[in-house]
């Protein structure tokens, strides 16, 4: 019975290592900087939208804030960074969080870290591929019809790749990564190209429209308590 099950396992998740062997999923680094950068940009993709959607019940006149509210998720981003950098040097033994917060405030700190890692590693998941189909549905009619089941089929892809092991899924996560950062590379190239170049205005077709509000807009409290709720979904950049 053992050897009918093996024959599934190891068609979907491989062989079986030993610990001897495991220096052989070590990843090059031009591998294993997409595969860790995946997490960050998928955020870093649906974040700004998050800031925009807070701030369009305000109106749209509210939306001028929004490179303020970019500015502080930047300085917040660049303090966790410099904040990794010091756990790396710390605890080069690769523990995170979790070590950290063993190692300085106890067992239970630990647990409870690790418990909220968890948590946000299942949120960062759900939140990434719901954003990456609701996108992808744009251009694609049959996403739309099938969210659910496109998702559902994606999870379990991402599922299946990362049981194989971190050196085989890592060359298939670090092309869509590469793909990504290209894509965005040649955009900004090609509209300083179209502005400096070609001389376009690329202004869109609603510019020179003038907005009029209809009624009072929002002030004191409930201003700050908006612009405080954009921050935290722009935050979401940082959840990878």
């Amino acid at each position: 019975m053992s050897k009918l099950t093996d024959v599934p396992k190891r068609i979907l998740i491989g062989r079986a290592l030993r610990s001897d062997r495991l220096g052989e999923t070590l990843l090059p680094k031009r591998v294993a900087l997409p595969v860790f950068a995946s997490d960050p940009l998928s955020s870093v993709a649906y974040a700004p939208g998050e800031v925009l959607l807070v701030l369009s019940i305000a109106g749209l006149s509210a939306y001028h804030f929004s490179p303020w509210i970019a500015l502080a998720v930047v300085v917040l981003m660049f303090t966790v960074v410099a904040s990794y950098r010091q756990n790396v040097h710390a605890y080069p033994s690769g523990g995170g969080d979790y070590e950290v917060a063993t190692t300085n405030l106890g067992a239970k700190a630990g647990l409870t870290v690790a418990s909220a890692l968890l948590v946000d590693y299942v949120l960062t998941v759900a939140v990434s591929i719901a954003s990456g189909i609701e996108n992808l549905g744009s251009a694609v009619p049959f996403v739309v019809e099938h969210k659910v089941a496109c998702a559902v089929g994606v999870v379990v892809l991402l599922t299946v790749m990362n049981l194989r092991g971190v050196k085989e899924s890592g060359k298939l996560f670090a092309i869509p990564t590469y793909v990504f950062v290209t894509g965005v590379f040649i955009m900004i190239a090609w509209g300083a190209f179209r502005g400096l170049v070609l001389g376009d205005t690329m202004r869109a077709p609603t510019a020179d429209y003038q907005i009029k509000p209809e009624h009072q807009g929002l002030a004191g409290f409930a201003l700050v308590f908006l612009l405080l709720r954009a921050f935290s979904s722009g935050c979401a950049a940082l959840t990878g």
